[in-house]
């Protein structure tokens, strides 16, 4: 028997401005709320039995039309927030991701590290498989978040992965057992 989580990033949302809104309610864009309704297709197929969520807006949005054709809550879980970075707003961000990048246990004051991230990824992820054994969830998280979770279950990435990691995108993770590594499948979009 095996248990599967399915990360899903978020769709197309609307860029952050200096004006806002914030990272919590900061929306899908047109386009994006289109790609959270051609998803429903695919997500529903997969038959899973719970729908989990970042509290930001943006990923919420992504998975409420697939949970509406399921007949099932969007529920919200603090542990699949994108990554705290502790960058104020900057137009100038990618040296400052870069450098993170580079350096994953660099953590800006107020903010986590990437490794920080990996370690909180790999936690919730492995609760999720836990508390759902035998069965499949989905999870609308972050492409940060994404990419910390699979690093942390042993697949390479890196700053280029995160730059062309597409948004919507699939990442099913087969448990056998959840403390073991799952079997990743890349089902991007």
């Amino acid at each position: 028997m095996h248990t599967e989580v399915v990360l899903v990033r978020h769709a197309s949302s609307i860029p952050p401005t200096a004006e806002g809104p914030d990272e919590l309610t900061r929306p899908l864009a047109d386009n994006g709320l289109q790609q959270a309704l051609e998803l429903v297709e695919t997500l529903t197929k997969l038959r899973p039995v719970a729908v989990w969520s970042s509290p930001y807006r943006r990923a919420i949005q992504t998975v409420k039309p697939t949970a509406q054709a399921l007949g099932l809550p969007v529920r919200t879980r603090l542990q699949l927030r994108e990554w705290d970075d502790g960058l104020p707003y900057t137009d100038d961000w990618e040296p400052h991701y870069a450098r993170s990048w580079a350096d994953p246990s660099h953590a800006r004051p107020e903010g986590e590290s990437l490794d920080q991230l990996t370690v909180r990824a790999v936690d919730v992820v492995r609760a999720l498989a836990h508390e759902n054994h035998g069965r499949l969830v989905l999870a609308a998280t972050h492409g940060t978040f994404i990419s910390r979770a699979l690093s942390g279950f042993g697949m390479p990435t890196d700053w280029t992965f995160w730059q062309r990691m597409p948004m919507p995108a699939i990442y099913r993770l087969r448990f056998t057992d959840p403390h073991t590594q799952p079997a990743i499948t890349d089902d991007c979009l």
